[in-house]
């Protein structure tokens, strides 16, 4: 049974001088973990570490991608000059270790026009599987028009994005995740819930402003169990009746979104992620390497999964290999 991991994260040189000249001070927490932590080593290896890392884990192949804030964070014309190379620079990885793995491209949202031509690029050129895309971008969340380039562009290329966290913005932070000083507030703001709370929210406004009724084809791949929205469901519904959609918003979820534990290993959430959106819209990621499975502990947790074995080679990779068959390359 072959395993994909669809959240393994990686860093550039240049994408780290460009996050030092806009914040020298490394204010932003995710930053601070990237560039100047212990975890910075692992983020930079796209070689043997790696590899040894994915061994370890029981990981077969790895979707690479430019761990966030991506280049989302930074001004137009820096963002635009430096995805075509931090995608060669990716491209390179791939080509070194084929077998091992695969890419999602980074994209210079705050210049959506450019970044839609980065993707197609990327996908037809470069032989990626998509993009990952973190919730908000200079100070914008990504339901808004002016995004909906980067979207028309996947959805012709039948390209998934995946939709990584980011850090709430911040007045929000500022009035719900501060108080209590370091380190609890950079992690109430983070990983422990606020960019969950972020990107699932990302993902209702995507719904409720018509992006998928507009793209229909448009696949998005949430991680951390779907990122908080997908337990309220069922409370979400009230909103059915007030919105212009096309269908109910349950039902985008089980159209258009793929799940995936994000680091998260609980048959607990992944009962209730297949309960809710079924078998077909799950799949595997670990959250590299912010989160690190070892001896054998990603596949072990496929393995004891309490779900027949037509369901955990969906998780596996029978989903990734039919959703990523579908691309127009």
């Amino acid at each position: 049974m072959r395993l994909y991991g669809l959240e393994e994260h990686v860093v550039t040189a240049d994408v780290i001088a460009a996050w030092r000249r806009r914040d020298p001070l490394l204010a932003e927490p995710m930053m601070k973990w990237a560039v100047d932590s212990a975890l910075t080593p692992a983020l930079l290896d796209t070689g043997a570490g790696r590899v040894a890392a994915m061994d370890d884990a029981g990981i077969d192949t790895a979707v690479l991608s430019l761990t966030t804030p991506g280049l989302q964070n930074l001004d137009a014309a820096e963002a635009v000059a430096l995805q075509a190379p931090t995608n060669d620079a990716i491209a390179a990885a791939v080509r070194h270790h084929p077998d091992r793995f695969q890419a999602f491209a980074a994209l210079a949202t705050p210049a959506p026009s450019a970044a839609a031509d980065e993707l197609r690029r990327a996908v037809t050129e470069l032989g990626f599987s998509g993009a990952l895309v973190n919730a908000n971008s200079g100070g914008r969340s990504l339901d808004a028009p002016e995004f909906w380039d980067i979207y028309e562009a996947a959805e012709d290329l039948r390209a998934p994005l995946y939709l990584h966290p980011s850090v709430p913005f911040p007045a929000v932070t500022a009035a719900y995740y501060r108080g209590f000083g370091d380190p609890v507030d950079s992690m109430l703001a983070t990983g422990a819930f606020g960019w969950h709370y972020e990107a699932g929210l990302t993902l209702l406004r995507m719904i409720v402003a018509g992006v998928f009724d507009r793209f229909p084809a448009l696949q998005v791949i949430l991680g951390h169990w779907g990122e908080v929205v997908l337990f309220y469901l069922d409370r979400i519904a009230a909103m059915d009746r007030l919105t212009t959609l096309r269908r109910p918003i349950a039902e985008y979820f089980r159209s258009n979104v793929f799940v995936t534990p994000g680091g998260i290993s609980s048959h607990r959430y992944l009962r209730w992620t297949l309960e809710t959106v079924g078998a077909e819209r799950v799949m595997y990621a670990s959250d590299y390497p912010f989160n690190q499975e070892r001896a054998g502990s990603a596949r072990r947790f496929l393995d004891d999964a309490p779900v027949d074995e037509a369901t955990r080679e969906r998780i596996a990779f029978r989903n990734w290999q039919e959703l990523t068959a579908g691309i127009r390359r």
